[in-house]
């Protein structure tokens, strides 16, 4: 499956790709108040039309604000609500950001997109 480019903003840029029970998406830059808006947006236009699991591949980005986080946050609870999951992988410093506020679990981390796919199939 090619990846599908993702307009984002200048300071953060995406792919997706969707597959039968998922859509995985990637994304490089910065993840602030400047984004935030656009990439709620998109990722959650995505969800609604499916697949509802959901793999953010945040392990490219340089930076996380509250703003970022509050629109995981959202994101995350609108793949739930819709019957899917949501799941981040993260580099340390977006791992770092998430445990200050305490959202690991919520959110879902893990380390790889190996280890997210392994968890959609496992469900």
């Amino acid at each position: 499956m090619i990846a599908e480019p993702l307009n984002i903003t200048v300071s953060l840029r995406g792919t997706r790709e969707a597959r039968d029970n998922y859509q995985l998406f990637r994304f490089t830059g910065l993840l602030d108040a400047f984004s935030e808006p656009t990439f709620r947006k998109v990722i959650g236009k995505c969800i609604d039309e499916g697949p509802r699991n959901v793999i953010l591949d945040l392990s490219q980005i340089d930076f996380v604000d509250s703003s970022g986080l509050g629109a995981l946050v959202q994101l995350a609870k609108q793949a739930q609500s819709a019957g899917g999951t949501s799941q981040i992988v993260t580099n340390a410093r977006v791992t770092q950001t998430v445990k200050l506020v305490r959202l690991e679990q919520f959110l879902s981390l893990r380390p790889s997109v190996e280890v997210a796919l392994e968890n959609i199939k496992q469900s």
